[in-house]
């Protein structure tokens, strides 16, 4: 079983993206690539920055925190992101 990740992208337009994966190296390349496999939010929207991902167990949970974090304010995931930068 493989570990999912939650993972927050900032766009050039300061907005941030949400998504999950089992590996964040390669989901953030194939969003840079702007290709088949980006976010149809993304593209457009670069130059793109990973600013958060965290290990979150299985995809359920992954899945479920996904949901949690894409209905936050901005001003929320702007803390989450200062606060992974702290650690």
């Amino acid at each position: 079983m493989s570990d999912w990740y939650l993972y927050m992208i900032r766009c050039h337009d300061g907005s941030i993206y949400t998504g999950i994966t089992t590996d964040v190296a390669r989901r953030f390349a194939e969003h840079q690539l702007q290709g088949d496999k980006c976010s149809r939010y993304l593209r457009g929207r670069g130059p793109l920055e990973l600013v958060f991902y965290q290990r979150v167990g299985d995809r359920s949970l992954a899945s479920k925190l996904e949901f949690t974090v894409k209905h936050l304010p901005k001003s929320e995931k702007e803390d989450i992101i200062a606060r992974r930068k702290d650690l």
